[in-house]
């Protein structure tokens, strides 16, 4: 019985999603579906990887992940295959698998997507279910497609890096509005050098402790923590951080004066003393 997950930026808002677990279950009755997200902004490849990335780690060995992210972004000649680190990933190839990995696959497979077939989601789906009602057939991933075939590659997003200091950028806002930002613990500590810090967003807003817990401080209050992904938070306790100072997720494409001041509620700066 295969364990399959999905994450995609369809929303809820219509048939889409159910159709695509129906569409699953057409194949094989048998699949264990577990929806991650499907809440993803539209486009919003630094995010997705995030999602993806601190989710996927957390499933048994040997689940199928199914992400319908931006599966558009252009003609769909081939769908993606990867086998990495027990997981099996089955997306676009659109740059976003090697954001979500930060390495190369260990084991990735073209999968045709047809060339007369009208190629919208659930014929992707379709593609993606057959390819793993074939593994689970005991069929050898090398005979389901194109082995070692050539994807798009984007860079993951990553801070930027100074002696005296780090800049990150906000790659997610959850639900309590908490802001999620691209600088782990171990980037944080290994930057520090156990220096004091001053971690400074919207020009001067102003934190100089990290927090274990919302509670740490008073309610209503500003907090910095490491989530439990191990990426720098930015909160309020009880309160919704991105609402109340205007931060934004990040955009990459700021290439007007406009979007150049936005960077100001997108990005979170660590200055080390």
């Amino acid at each position: 019985m295969a364990l399959l997950t999905l994450t995609s930026d369809i929303g809820m808002q219509d048939y889409l999603v159910g159709a695509v677990k129906g569409q699953l279950l057409h194949i094989d009755p048998e699949f264990r579906i577990i929806d991650i997200s499907h809440q993803i902004s539209p486009f919003n490849y630094p995010q997705a990887a995030y999602i993806c990335r601190n989710a996927f780690s957390n499933f048994p060995s040997h689940t199928f992940h199914i992400v319908l992210v931006n599966l558009f972004e252009k003609k769909p000649d081939q769908l993606l295959l990867a086998y990495h680190r027990e997981q099996y990933i089955l997306c676009a190839d659109n740059g976003l698998l090697p954001m979500i990995l930060q390495e190369p696959p260990e084991l990735l497979i073209g999968l045709p997507s047809g060339s007369s077939q009208l190629r919208n989601t659930l014929h992707c789906c379709k593609v993606f279910g057959n390819a793993i009602a074939a593994i689970n057939r005991g069929e050898r991933l090398t005979d389901i497609g194109i082995p070692d075939s050539s994807y798009v590659e984007k860079n993951p997003l990553k801070p930027l890096l100074s002696e005296s200091w780090i800049e990150g950028q906000i790659i997610h806002i959850d639900n309590f509005e908490n802001v999620v930002v691209n600088i782990t613990r171990e980037q944080f500590e290994l930057q520090r050098k156990g220096r004091t810090f001053s971690i400074v967003f919207k020009r001067d807003e102003v934190i100089e402790k990290i927090s274990e817990t919302y509670a740490d401080v008073p309610e209503g209050e500003k907090l910095a923590l490491f989530n439990s992904a191990g990426y720098l938070e930015i909160a309020i306790n009880k309160g919704n951080a991105a609402g109340l100072f205007g931060l934004q997720g990040y955009l990459e494409q700021a290439q007007n004066t406009y979007l150049q001041n936005r960077l100001f509620y997108q990005t979170v700066k660590v200055f080390f003393g």
